[in-house]
């Protein structure tokens, strides 16, 4: 069985935040879907998801990539999204400092240019040592970088939390980064 929620969640986040049309859903401009079409279309297209199946991939993902509506009858991945939508979210204060796990092979560039969203809306931080590890490590060899989120905070730089803890921000710039310890 967890094999198939871990297969589900990986779909769900490719439909959810990268490709609805791959099973022919439209999410709302909030990212939001109603789950029984998620689930008519996933199934049309091979996959065997339930009401449940797709309630428990939610509850049990670590990273709670997931919401559903407080009516139980949507549901939209809560970052990382390659799509233009948006997640409605309102400037936070961050804490003092933040964590962004990525691989030495990057270290080069982003002494040069920062942290850069690329093809994502925002960059992700972590207040969290262990996830930003588990990130970075995806990558290849781990370097974690610590972000000094109070001062860019007083720069006038704006941070957003989203459900699930993630801290975005649109960039960071090179002179808020240092390289930590593991």
């Amino acid at each position: 069985m967890k094999n198939k929620i871990t297969k589900t969640s990986k779909f769900l986040s490719y439909v959810l935040r990268h490709n609805p049309g791959e099973i022919g859903i439209e999410l709302d401009e909030n990212g939001w879907v109603a789950i029984e079409q998620l689930i008519e279309k996933s199934n049309q297209k091979g996959k065997d998801i339930s009401k449940a199946l797709l309630f428990e991939v939610v509850e049990t993902n670590d990273k709670q990539r997931f919401a559903i509506s407080s009516d139980g009858a949507m549901i939209r991945a809560n970052q990382g999204h390659s799509i233009d939508i948006e997640l409605d979210l309102k400037p936070q204060t961050p804490p003092d400092k933040l964590l962004h796990g990525t691989a030495v092979k990057w270290l080069d560039a982003i002494k040069v240019d920062g942290l850069v969203k690329k093809n994502r809306h925002h960059v992700h931080l972590t207040e969290n040592r262990a996830v930003a590890s588990s990130v970075g490590r995806r990558f290849g060899k781990l370097v974690l970088l610590e972000i000094d989120a109070k001062q860019m905070c007083e720069d006038g730089i704006e941070f957003y939390v989203t459900a699930n803890g993630v801290w975005l921000v649109n960039s960071v710039p090179p002179e808020y980064l240092k390289e930590i310890d593991e």
